[in-house]
């Protein structure tokens, strides 16, 4: 079974003999510093080595995707706003007449061959795909985070607007995106983090109410190419996650383990079998502080609860340059040691 082909098995439920793994995104710090402790040059080099089977290969963050005859940005408002602190450029906006005047982005702009040739130069490792789509962060930079969340109570038909023109631009560059990409792709992966360390940052009603239409929508549009839907969330989302398999997910990335009923325990005591995971590896203390031989024991641990259907890896997708080379060194040999006593 090529790598590709068992990742795909691995998130659709079906029997395979071990978990997955994925380091994630590493910080440029990060892989400067894991070259020096492991003497590989490239990111690349250093995932071959640790046996990574899965590479991030997005248009949306590729500089050459938005060719724009102006140079404006496919998404200027988080150049202006980068923390979603208040006055963002549509804090005041109270009506639709002002998001007319707004400048969205443009379909017409796109332009998708570099990251079709990357596409094309992968070898065989499953490739998570699609445009980020992270609608949830540009309402906090568009209109500052606590605008937002007044907005959502006194303007509720200016934040469903603002969310038509975001996801309509992404929908439809999914479209355009796939299209070309065809089979290069495995899954679709997109990212909105609405948890935060002890629960979710709106309440599940406005969840259902103003996103969950949308990621239902972006799992659909995935899935009618062929292609799983893979959802970034950071933070106790464990509230929403029944609503979540309801809407289409497929796998949910990073588990952030510290959070507020994110653990493995709790997760595979309500939602196995349901869904896959990706992530788990605690990135807040184990993997900054603990040893070898205890990341190995953390990774045998969510392995044992949540295995063979878990990707295993960092719980989040930025690896910081905190975390020592030898402890992934220790987490991608434990992971590839558990085997699935059941095949």
């Amino acid at each position: 079974m090529t790598r590709r082909a068992f990742i795909r098995a691995l998130i659709a439920g079906e029997d395979v003999p071990r978990c997955g793994f994925w380091i994630g995104n590493p910080m440029p710090e990060t892989i400067a510093a894991y070259e020096r402790e492991s003497g590989l040059q490239g990111l690349e080099a250093i995932e071959r080595s640790l046996g990574d089977d899965i590479r991030w290969i997005t248009p949306h963050y590729d500089p050459m995707t938005y060719r724009h005859p102006r140079g404006v940005k496919m998404r200027p408002w988080k150049d202006a706003n980068p923390h979603g602190l208040a006055g963002g450029p549509l804090s005041a906006a109270t009506t639709i007449a002002e998001l007319d005047r707004f400048e969205w982005p443009d379909v017409r702009y796109l332009d998708f061959s570099t990251t079709i040739e990357r596409l094309r130069q992968t070898g065989d490792y499953y490739r998570l795909s699609g445009f980020w789509s992270p609608f949830f962060h540009d309402l906090t930079y568009l209109l500052g985070t606590e605008d937002l969340l007044i907005k959502m109570y006194t303007d509720p038909d200016v934040i469903h607007e603002i969310l038509n023109r975001l996801c309509g631009f992404y929908y439809e560059a999914n479209e355009l995106f796939y299209r070309e990409a065809g089979d290069l792709i495995d899954g679709m992966f997109f990212g909105n983090d609405f948890g935060a360390q002890t629960d979710l940052l709106i309440t599940p009603d406005q969840f259902e109410t103003f996103f969950l239409p949308w990621i239902e929508r972006f799992s659909r549009q995935a899935h009618k190419r062929g292609y799983q839907s893979v959802l970034h969330c950071c933070g106790s989302i464990y509230r929403i996650i029944d609503r979540l398999v309801e809407a289409g997910v497929d796998c949910i990335h990073p588990i952030q383990a510290k959070a507020h009923n994110m653990d493995a325990e709790y997760l595979a005591t309500h939602f196995k079998g349901r869904l896959a995971f990706m992530g788990g590896i605690d990135t807040q203390e184990m993997l900054p502080e603990g040893s070898p031989e205890e990341v190995a024991a953390e990774v045998r641990r969510v392995a044992d609860l949540l295995g063979p259907r878990i990707i295993l890896g960092p719980s989040h997708e930025v690896l910081m340059p905190n975390v020592p080379y030898a402890n992934v060194k220790a987490m991608s040999e434990a992971v590839f040691a558990w085997k699935n006593k059941n095949v």
